[in-house]
């Protein structure tokens, strides 16, 4: 089916403000992906078109990211590589199960982060310790795998996932952490959109309008995490993970 002009036009806006929030704390696809199956496309297509316009916005953060220092080279070369290998094997298993098992077992993972976020004491991520550069190249292998294969394989709360990772296990601030987490959320939107294109699946001319979109949102996004610090991610992270925890419930009760 075709899309009018109007409804690539509003698809734009939500792209836009899916990228502000993504670049800050993950869950831009909360944004964009009910926007593009409100309008009628197959969820196949949907997914794939919505993969199509995300990377566009990721690759936007990154750069913004790596422009602010923000960036460690030395984690990159680990995360980059083994979060392509994770969301290609995430992809397959999709062949072997359905993603819906994981419903449950996400929103549980998603209240114990809110509470986490809510209730931490102790000092900030950014303030403790960083461990050895071996000790952080092996956490960050294991983090851009496993949860490189999960967003393969079932995808929300990717970022957030990511972030929090980064963050608690790795003792980094949240801006920090926003940063490390776009290294391999780059990586998995690219495997994801090299597999939904070679299938067909991408409607570029709604993906590249929304991409533009995404990508000034994404860039916006970085400048306001980078200004507004920790304090900020730390709300918006909130934010998303709370909307995160109603979707996934409304969907796992109502299913």
């Amino acid at each position: 089916m075709d899309l009018s002009p109007l409804q690539i036009a509003l698809l734009c806006v939500a792209a836009l403000t899916a990228g502000v929030v993504d670049a800050i704390a993950g869950g831009g696809g909360l944004i964009t992906l009910p926007a593009i199956l409100s309008t009628g496309l197959p969820p196949h297509v949907a997914l794939g078109t919505n993969k199509g316009q995300s990377v566009f916005g990721a690759i936007a953060s990154l750069v913004r990211f790596w422009r602010a220092g923000l960036v460690r080279g030395e984690l990159a070369a680990i995360t980059f590589p083994l979060g392509l290998v994770g969301s290609f094997m995430g992809a397959g298993l999709v062949l072997l199960m359905r993603p819906e098992v994981l419903k449950p077992v996400v929103l549980a993972l998603l209240v114990v982060v809110a509470a986490f976020l809510a209730f931490r004491r102790g000092p900030p991520p950014g303030e403790r310790p960083e461990p050895p550069l071996a000790r952080l190249r092996a956490l960050g292998a294991v983090i851009a795998l496993v949860i490189g294969t999960y967003d393969g394989f079932f995808g929300p709360g990717t970022g957030t996932f990511l972030i929090i990772a980064f963050s608690g296990l790795l003792g980094h601030g949240l801006t920090q952490a926003s940063a490390d987490a776009k290294v391999v959320n780059f990586a998995t939107n690219f495997a994801a959109v090299c597999l939904f294109t070679w299938r067909g699946l991408v409607l570029w001319y709604v993906a590249l309008p929304m991409a533009a979109a995404q990508f000034i949102g994404a860039w916006l996004g970085v400048h306001l995490a980078v200004r507004g610090g920790d304090r900020l991610v730390r709300k918006v992270v909130l934010a998303v993970v709370v909307a995160l925890v109603l979707k996934l419930g409304r969907d796992v009760f109502m299913a």
